[in-house]
C-alpha cells in the first residue's frame, strides 16, 4: 500500500513539475512573438509617416508611441529590446543605415531608461494596474515623469550622435526641437493607444 501511495506521490509530483515547464515554456513563447511584434510595429511607425529636419537630413517619425508602448505591455527588458532592434531596422530599411549602430542603442537606452525608472516609482507606490510584471501597464502616475525623462535622454543623445556624424554642433542643434516635439507626440499617443487598448478589452 506504501508503495502505491508514494508511486502516486510521485506521479502528481511529475505532473506538477510538467504542468510548470509547459506554462513556462507557453509564457517564453508569448513574450517572443509580443516582442517580435512590437518591433514590426516600431518599424512601420518609423517608416510610413516621416517628416524630414530641414537642414539636417534627418526625420522625425511615430515610433516613439510604440517604443513607450512596448515598455508598457513588455517590461523594461523585452520593451529595451524590441525598440533598439526594432528601431534600428527602420533606419536599415529606411535607407538610413548608417544612423542604425547609434539608433539601436539611443532608442534600446530609451525604452530601458523609462522602463526602469516607471517601474521603480510604481513598485515605491504600489500603484501598477496590470495582470503581472511580465504584462504590466503601469499607472500614469509612474509613466509620465519616467516617459519625460526618457525622452530627453533621447534628445541629449541625438545631439550628441548627430554632433559627431556631421562635424557640427550647429547642424545638430536644429534637430533639437524636432526631437523634443517627438517624443512628446510619442507620450500623448502612446498614452491614448493604451486606454483604445483597454476600451477594447
Amino acid at each position: 500500500m506504501e508503495n502505491e501511495k508514494d508511486k502516486e506521490l510521485e506521479k502528481e509530483k511529475k505532473e506538477k513539475l510538467e504542468g510548470k515547464d509547459m506554462n513556462t515554456e507557453m509564457k517564453k513563447t508569448n513574450e517572443l512573438v509580443l516582442t517580435a511584434m512590437f518591433m514590426c510595429m516600431i518599424i512601420l511607425a518609423q517608416i510610413v509617416i516621416r517628416i524630414p529636419i530641414p537642414g539636417t537630413g534627418g526625420y522625425v517619425h511615430l515610433a516613439d508611441a510604440v517604443v513607450y508602448l512596448s515598455v508598457i505591455y513588455l517590461g523594461h527588458k523585452n520593451g529595451a529590446l524590441a525598440a533598439g532592434l526594432g528601431s534600428a531596422m527602420g533606419d536599415v530599411i529606411g535607407g538610413f543605415a548608417v544612423w542604425a549602430p547609434w539608433t539601436f542603442a539611443i532608442k534600446g537606452g530609451m525604452a530601458l531608461i523609462f522602463g526602469l525608472l516607471a517601474e521603480r516609482t510604481a513598485a515605491r507606490a504600489s500603484v501598477t494596474d496590470g495582470e503581472d510584471a511580465s504584462h504590466r501597464k503601469l499607472s500614469a502616475y509612474a509613466k509620465l515623469p519616467a516617459m519625460v525623462v526618457a525622452g530627453l535622454f533621447m534628445v541629449v543623445a541625438y545631439f550628441g550622435a548627430e554632433t559627431v556624424m556631421y562635424g557640427n554642433p550647429g547642424a545638430a542643434v536644429l534637430g533639437v526641437p524636432w526631437n523634443v516635439a517627438q517624443f512628446v507626440v510619442g507620450i500623448i499617443v502612446a498614452d491614448a493607444m493604451q486606454h483604445a487598448l483597454k476600451r477594447a478589452k
